[in-house]
Protein backbone atom coordinates (compact mmCIF):
# COMPACT_ATOMS: atom_id res chain seq x y z
CA UNK A 1 0.00 0.00 0.00
CA UNK A 2 2.97 2.20 0.89
CA UNK A 3 4.35 1.49 -2.80
CA UNK A 4 0.79 2.73 -4.37
CA UNK A 5 0.77 5.84 -2.54
CA UNK A 6 4.28 6.71 -3.02
CA UNK A 7 3.66 5.92 -6.76
CA UNK A 8 -0.22 8.20 -6.78
CA UNK A 9 2.13 11.23 -5.03
CA UNK A 10 5.19 10.52 -7.79
CA UNK A 11 2.47 10.99 -10.70
CA UNK A 12 0.48 14.20 -9.09
CA UNK A 13 4.40 15.24 -8.59
CA UNK A 14 5.33 14.90 -12.37
CA UNK A 15 2.06 16.32 -13.68
CA UNK A 16 1.84 19.29 -11.45
CA UNK A 17 5.43 20.13 -12.92
CA UNK A 18 4.14 20.70 -16.65
CA UNK A 19 5.18 24.47 -17.77
CA UNK A 20 1.95 26.80 -18.29
CA UNK A 21 0.54 26.66 -21.76
CA UNK A 22 -0.61 29.90 -22.97
CA UNK A 23 -3.91 30.47 -23.42
CA UNK A 24 -5.26 32.13 -26.40
CA UNK A 25 -8.24 34.75 -27.01
CA UNK A 26 -11.47 33.13 -28.65
CA UNK A 27 -11.80 35.70 -31.20
CA UNK A 28 -8.60 37.41 -32.86
CA UNK A 29 -8.90 40.79 -34.08
CA UNK A 30 -6.67 41.50 -37.27
CA UNK A 31 -6.82 45.83 -36.88
CA UNK A 32 -9.20 46.10 -39.64
CA UNK A 33 -11.16 48.38 -37.02
CA UNK A 34 -8.47 50.69 -37.05
CA UNK A 35 -7.82 50.75 -40.86
CA UNK A 36 -11.73 51.95 -41.41
CA UNK A 37 -11.63 54.42 -38.42
CA UNK A 38 -8.48 55.99 -40.11
CA UNK A 39 -9.66 55.62 -43.64
CA UNK A 40 -13.44 57.20 -42.66
CA UNK A 41 -11.21 59.93 -41.08
CA UNK A 42 -8.97 60.18 -44.73
CA UNK A 43 -12.47 60.98 -46.25
CA UNK A 44 -13.85 63.25 -43.81
CA UNK A 45 -11.08 65.90 -43.93
CA UNK A 46 -11.33 65.58 -47.58
CA UNK A 47 -14.81 66.40 -47.71
CA UNK A 48 -14.06 68.94 -45.15
CA UNK A 49 -11.20 70.43 -47.53
CA UNK A 50 -13.03 70.36 -50.58
CA UNK A 51 -15.82 72.27 -49.02
CA UNK A 52 -13.61 74.94 -47.53
CA UNK A 53 -12.20 75.30 -51.41
CA UNK A 54 -15.66 75.67 -53.02
CA UNK A 55 -16.34 78.24 -50.56
CA UNK A 56 -13.38 80.11 -51.06
CA UNK A 57 -13.67 79.87 -55.06
CA UNK A 58 -17.16 81.43 -54.59
CA UNK A 59 -15.34 84.58 -52.84
CA UNK A 60 -13.31 85.81 -55.80
CA UNK A 61 -12.62 88.92 -54.42
CA UNK A 62 -10.43 87.36 -51.40
CA UNK A 63 -6.92 86.12 -52.09
CA UNK A 64 -6.64 82.98 -50.07
CA UNK A 65 -2.80 81.67 -48.46
CA UNK A 66 -2.37 78.21 -48.18
CA UNK A 67 -0.32 77.23 -44.97
CA UNK A 68 1.93 74.23 -45.08
CA UNK A 69 0.12 73.70 -41.61
CA UNK A 70 -3.16 72.64 -43.56
CA UNK A 71 -5.32 75.59 -43.30
CA UNK A 72 -6.24 78.63 -45.75
CA UNK A 73 -6.32 82.40 -44.35
CA UNK A 74 -6.65 86.00 -45.55
CA UNK A 75 -5.20 89.44 -44.24
CA UNK A 76 -8.04 91.74 -43.40
CA UNK A 77 -5.07 94.35 -41.43
CA UNK A 78 -1.57 93.63 -42.92
CA UNK A 79 1.30 95.31 -41.74
CA UNK A 80 2.98 97.51 -43.88
CA UNK A 81 5.62 98.64 -41.71
CA UNK A 82 9.05 97.27 -43.47
CA UNK A 83 10.25 97.13 -40.03
CA UNK A 84 7.86 95.41 -38.48
CA UNK A 85 8.85 91.70 -39.22
CA UNK A 86 8.91 89.91 -35.95
CA UNK A 87 6.47 86.84 -35.70
CA UNK A 88 5.72 84.98 -32.49
CA UNK A 89 7.82 82.31 -31.27
CA UNK A 90 8.28 79.33 -28.36
CA UNK A 91 7.45 81.36 -25.26
CA UNK A 92 6.69 84.66 -26.41
CA UNK A 93 3.61 86.24 -24.66
CA UNK A 94 0.93 87.42 -27.26
CA UNK A 95 -2.31 89.33 -26.67
CA UNK A 96 -5.25 89.04 -28.97
CA UNK A 97 -8.50 89.18 -29.69
CA UNK A 98 -10.82 86.84 -31.85
CA UNK A 99 -14.30 85.90 -32.78
CA UNK A 100 -15.40 82.30 -34.51
CA UNK A 101 -17.77 81.84 -36.97
CA UNK A 102 -18.84 78.86 -39.29
CA UNK A 103 -17.10 78.55 -42.72
CA UNK A 104 -20.16 80.74 -44.22
CA UNK A 105 -19.93 83.43 -42.28
CA UNK A 106 -22.71 82.59 -39.27
CA UNK A 107 -21.65 84.09 -35.86
CA UNK A 108 -20.35 81.34 -33.46
CA UNK A 109 -18.84 83.52 -31.08
CA UNK A 110 -19.08 87.29 -32.17
CA UNK A 111 -16.28 89.82 -31.81
CA UNK A 112 -16.45 90.62 -28.02
CA UNK A 113 -17.62 87.15 -26.91
CA UNK A 114 -14.26 86.24 -25.96
CA UNK A 115 -12.01 88.77 -23.70
CA UNK A 116 -8.79 89.62 -25.21
CA UNK A 117 -6.29 86.52 -24.15
CA UNK A 118 -2.84 86.67 -23.22
CA UNK A 119 -1.30 83.32 -24.25
CA UNK A 120 2.45 82.00 -24.38
CA UNK A 121 3.10 80.51 -27.37
CA UNK A 122 3.32 76.58 -27.65
CA UNK A 123 2.99 77.00 -23.89
CA UNK A 124 -0.46 76.83 -22.88
CA UNK A 125 -3.34 74.99 -24.35
CA UNK A 126 -5.12 76.81 -26.96
CA UNK A 127 -6.67 74.49 -30.60
CA UNK A 128 -3.93 73.66 -32.98
CA UNK A 129 -4.73 75.55 -35.81
CA UNK A 130 -4.80 79.08 -33.77
CA UNK A 131 -1.55 77.99 -31.80
CA UNK A 132 -0.08 77.23 -35.16
CA UNK A 133 -1.62 80.83 -37.01
CA UNK A 134 -0.94 83.27 -34.41
CA UNK A 135 3.24 82.84 -35.73
CA UNK A 136 2.39 83.72 -38.50
CA UNK A 137 0.82 87.15 -37.79
CA UNK A 138 2.88 90.23 -36.96
CA UNK A 139 1.57 93.54 -34.34
CA UNK A 140 -1.51 94.95 -35.34
CA UNK A 141 -2.33 92.43 -38.08
CA UNK A 142 -5.56 91.48 -38.37
CA UNK A 143 -6.35 87.87 -40.23
CA UNK A 144 -9.34 85.54 -40.76
CA UNK A 145 -7.92 81.76 -40.69
CA UNK A 146 -10.38 78.60 -42.31
CA UNK A 147 -9.37 76.16 -40.26
CA UNK A 148 -10.79 72.22 -41.16
CA UNK A 149 -12.67 70.17 -37.65
CA UNK A 150 -9.48 68.33 -37.36
CA UNK A 151 -6.96 72.02 -36.53
CA UNK A 152 -9.87 73.81 -35.19
CA UNK A 153 -12.09 71.24 -31.77
CA UNK A 154 -12.01 68.10 -33.48
CA UNK A 155 -14.63 64.98 -32.67
CA UNK A 156 -15.43 66.86 -29.27
CA UNK A 157 -16.37 70.07 -30.22
CA UNK A 158 -15.89 73.14 -27.92
CA UNK A 159 -18.27 71.37 -25.50
CA UNK A 160 -20.42 74.52 -25.39
CA UNK A 161 -21.26 76.35 -29.00
CA UNK A 162 -19.12 74.22 -31.60
CA UNK A 163 -20.58 70.91 -32.72
CA UNK A 164 -18.75 67.87 -33.62
CA UNK A 165 -15.98 67.88 -36.56
CA UNK A 166 -17.08 71.64 -37.43
CA UNK A 167 -14.66 73.14 -39.82
CA UNK A 168 -14.55 76.86 -38.99
CA UNK A 169 -13.44 80.41 -39.40
CA UNK A 170 -11.49 82.37 -36.68
CA UNK A 171 -11.11 86.04 -37.31
CA UNK A 172 -7.87 86.89 -35.03
CA UNK A 173 -5.98 90.60 -34.34
CA UNK A 174 -2.56 90.18 -32.70
CA UNK A 175 -2.37 93.37 -30.51
CA UNK A 176 1.33 92.79 -29.29
CA UNK A 177 4.29 90.09 -28.49
CA UNK A 178 6.68 90.22 -25.79
CA UNK A 179 10.02 88.29 -26.16
CA UNK A 180 10.36 85.79 -23.40
CA UNK A 181 12.99 87.10 -21.88
CA UNK A 182 11.27 90.49 -22.04
CA UNK A 183 8.46 88.69 -20.16
CA UNK A 184 10.61 87.33 -17.55
CA UNK A 185 12.45 90.63 -16.74
CA UNK A 186 9.21 92.27 -16.42
CA UNK A 187 7.81 89.50 -14.27
CA UNK A 188 10.80 89.26 -11.70
CA UNK A 189 10.67 93.47 -11.36
CA UNK A 190 6.96 93.32 -10.66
Amino acid sequence: MKKFLFLIVMAIAVVSCKPPEARYPVSQSSGSYIDQSVEKNREMIAQEEDYIKQVMGENTSTEYITSADGFWYYYNNKSLDSLNTETPEFGDIVSFDYSISTIEGEAIYAEGDKPTREYAIDREKLFTGLRQGLKLMKEGETVTFLFPSHKAFGYYGDQERIGSNKPISAKVTLHSIKEEEQSNTETKEQ
